[in-house]
């Protein structure tokens, strides 16, 4: 006498496997990458004389070569010294009018933070991880100029500020930021 095996019956298992994917599917978040947040300048308002001349030792340089390369105010330099250059140019005071700058009042360095340009020289076959790096330190350095300002200012905590006080320390040490090619 033979004995049948018993089965299962798996004709309906497709079925279900294709349910579940599209429900995975249809529920499923995928998340957005936000990419290099900066605001765009606003357009020259009619009637405006937008072509201001930014006097030498207000505009800091920053150049990459296709080599990825660094260069800062025509000085070859590393990438980890960009911040701490960044924040000794523009929190120079180099007219003595900022109240809260706490700069060496170096002539050859910006006159006050409000006046304080960045211009980035990149060459087009530059690396994209290190025009990344650069705006990455021009970003801690202004962090850190903010924080600063405003430990000294309001003496709270970041997370205390209102927006008006955000805003100020905004306005204190604004980016000035100018993007070129080699």
């Amino acid at each position: 006498m033979k004995r049948s095996a018993p089965t299962i019956q798996a004709g309906s298992m497709a079925d279900i496997a294709f349910l579940l994917l599209i429900f995975f599917l249809v529920t499923t978040t995928l998340s957005n990458d936000k990419g290099i947040v900066r605001g765009l300048p606003q357009p020259c308002p009619p009637g405006s004389d937008c072509n201001v001349k930014v006097e030498e030792q207000n505009l800091f340089e920053i150049a990459i070569n296709e080599a990825g390369e660094l260069s800062l105010n025509d000085e070859k330099a590393t990438y980890d010294t960009i911040e701490s250059s960044l924040i000794t140019f523009i929190d120079n005071n180099g007219d003595g009018s900022c109240d809260y700058c706490s700069g060496t009042q170096d002539k050859d360095l910006s006159d006050t933070p409000l006046k304080a340009s960045i211009s980035i020289k990149l060459h087009p076959n530059a690396s994209y991880k290190h025009y990344i790096t650069v705006q990455n330190e021009i970003t801690s350095a202004y962090l850190s100029l903010r924080k600063k300002y405003i430990a000294k200012k309001f003496n709270k905590a970041e997370d205390k500020l209102t927006e008006a006080e955000l805003q100020s320390a905004k306005e204190a040490y604004p980016f000035r930021i100018v993007e070129n090619e080699l």
